[in-house]
């Protein structure tokens, strides 16, 4: 299709994706300690005998309570920055795990007896924030030591430095502690017609890997036991003969497999590799069941993506607030259009849904995440069946705004400022 005059916004939306939609494996908080913790030793250059590592408090949210990757189902700051010291490969990214061997994984256990691993709040009071830093001695008895630093994002590695040396300093009010692309160009509208009027065959590339990779952990969710198997308990309840029981729980298996264990990686929305699985497992299960074809597959995936990035932008990566609320409503959007939904439909549908869910919280990453997960599609689904049915949330009726985009703004004004204490509170009784 014809892209003349909207070729610029067309190609921002494409670099977004591509930006958005890479590959992971593990759950992104606690790889992102892996990765700073990998990047260390590589600059020691030697392996360390003493590790300290800083986070801020929704980093350590985060890592708590979810299963690292290769480490025999182990949990925590310090498993995460162990996995990453053995066997991570730095330069391999979000994917810093993905290469660890077995006689690595029975490395990782004596390191963590031997090696002494101190944990401590980031002190810089930034949202995200990961400083590791690492120490060995010479033969000659000489303490040298590295340090690297992660903010605002999950591969954002702003600071390294080596025996007083610093070899690397971006200044964090830089362009530099940003993700490359710029989201404010981002509307509901001009989503919807990118969406619409992209040429697919230039989504391909990004999209066929969320299929692929996301569909496959959904499957391995659903085969085997993981988690609480939200996934297989929903299905186990209501069947599989009903779509909309089916997209929740093909969903919610996927987050039930990477939250507990599973070495299969996935393909992230908005740094998170559950908010991937929720904008995308959904709305290609549909687009199954209803034989849509590749080309209303993929312009669903685009606009389910996009709209989930959307109301992310400003709610920012790390909060009190669920991202999977997000996703799940960018998953409801995918639907909409599969069922035959047009622009108003899909504006509707936002703002029935980011009402009824806004209020869930964020309490790390674990089990429970895949039940939230299924709520959050039950919602987008709901929201636009609402829409069909002439029953839609007005402006004044609570947060909903003036439009689509007033709401989302709203939702993005009370995880970002009006959650700041609840997300302490959360941390605080998690750490107690």
């Amino acid at each position: 299709m014809e892209e003349s005059g909207c070729c610029k916004f067309y190609s921002q939306c494409r670099d977004i994706l591509r930006e958005e939609l890479i590959p992971a494996m593990g759950c992104t908080e606690p790889i992102a300690i892996a990765l700073c913790a990998a990047k260390a030793r590589d600059v020691l250059g030697t392996m360390p005998q003493e590790v300290e590592v800083e986070a801020s408090g929704s980093i350590i949210k985060n890592v708590k309570s979810v299963i690292v990757p290769h480490t025999d189902h182990m949990r925590g700051i310090d498993t995460a920055a162990a996995v990453g010291i053995v066997g991570g490969k730095a330069e391999k990214m979000l994917n810093v795990l993905a290469d660890v061997t077995p006689k690595e994984q029975e490395l990782i256990k004596l390191f963590l007896e031997q090696v002494p691993i101190r944990t401590s709040y980031a002190k810089d009071g930034r949202v995200f924030d990961i400083i590791v830093t690492v120490k060995a001695n010479d033969s000659n008895g000489k303490e040298h030591y590295a340090k690297v630093r992660i903010v605002d994002y999950h591969t954002n590695i702003v600071h390294i430095e080596k025996d007083g040396e610093v070899l690397l300093d971006t200044p964090l009010d830089t362009a530099g502690s940003e993700p490359i692309t710029d989201r404010s160009i981002l509307s509901v509208e001009k989503i919807w017609d990118f969406a619409m009027n992209s040429d697919v065959e230039k989504m391909k590339l990004v999209l066929d890997p969320q299929i692929k990779y996301n569909m496959a952990i959904s499957e391995e969710g659903l085969k085997n036991n993981y988690g609480a198997n939200i996934g297989k308990t929903l299905l186990a309840i209501y069947g599989d003969k009903d779509i909309k029981v089916r997209a929740r729980a093909a969903a919610a298996a996927g987050s039930d497999a990477r939250m507990n264990g599973c070495e299969m990686p996935v393909i992230i929305n908005s740094g998170s590799g559950n908010q991937g699985i929720t904008a995308s497992v959904p709305v290609i299960t549909y687009a199954r069941e209803l034989e849509v074809g590749e080309e209303k597959t993929y312009r669903a995936l685009a606009l389910s993506n996009l709209i989930a990035i959307h109301q992310k932008t400003g709610i920012g990566t790390l909060s009190a607030y669920c991202g999977a609320m997000s996703a799940g409503i960018g998953a409801g959007c995918g639907i909409a259009y599969l069922l035959g939904g047009d622009l108003e439909a899909i504006k509707h549908t936002i703002i029935n849904a980011v009402v009824t869910v806004s209020g869930i919280i964020c309490d790390g990453a674990k089990a429970s995440c895949a039940s939230k997960i299924a709520t959050a599609v039950e919602a987008g689904i709901n929201g636009y069946y609402m829409y069909l049915n002439g029953n839609n949330f007005n402006p004044g009726d609570g947060i909903v705004g003036k439009d689509v985009e007033d709401t989302i703004g709203n939702v993005g004004k009370l995880a970002s400022e009006g959650m700041k204490d609840t997300n302490d509170t959360i941390i605080d009784i998690m750490i107690k």
